[in-house]
Order: C-alpha cells, then sequence, then structure tokens
C-alpha cells in the first residue's frame, strides 16, 4: 500500500507539492507547538522546527518546514503580522 499524500497550499496561489501526510502531520504539529508559546520570526519558528524534529524526521527539515508553514498559511491556521520583522501566529 502506498504511503498516503497531501497536496499542499500556497498563500499566493502558486502550485503546492505532494508530500507525505505522516511528515505533514508531524512538521504541522511541531509548528504549531512553537506557536503556541509566542509569536515568532522566520527564522525562530525554523530554528524551534528544526530543534523539535532534529534525529527525528527523514528528510530536510527546512525544506518540509518552509512547505507546511506556507500551506498553513493558505488554510488561514497561521498568519504573518504586518509589523516588521514579520512574525508568525496561530490564527
Amino acid at each position: 500500500m502506498a504511503d498516503e499524500k497531501i497536496l499542499t497550499r500556497h498563500p499566493q496561489g502558486k502550485s503546492g507539492r505532494s508530500i507525505d501526510k505522516a511528515k505533514y502531520d508531524k512538521v504541522a504539529k511541531a509548528i504549531r507547538s512553537a506557536l503556541r508559546e509566542d509569536e515568532l520570526t522566520h527564522t525562530d519558528l525554523m530554528s524551534r522546527v528544526k530543534e523539535a524534529l532534529d534525529g527525528r524526521f527523514d528528510g530536510n527539515i527546512s525544506w518540509y518546514a518552509e512547505t507546511v508553514k506556507l500551506d498553513l498559511e493558505a488554510r488561514k491556521a497561521i498568519e504573518r503580522t504586518s509589523s516588521r520583522p514579520q512574525r508568525y501566529r496561530l490564527r
């Protein structure tokens, strides 16, 4: 049986990527967990996700984190602030 896939979305309507759903869920959980505590800059968010998944994730954490972050933005689960520097928060 093939692994279940999810087609990600992009907040600007660009084409999404088809990725393994189990990996998507793991990264999405790490992003939500990091943002539960505070609004974070892109750099801080990526650092926390990498820290949470390092050694427990098969694949390029940075690539998956960016892809899932964009999908969560497109699905309105997280949002960017208009402040400078931009920060991310749960909706």
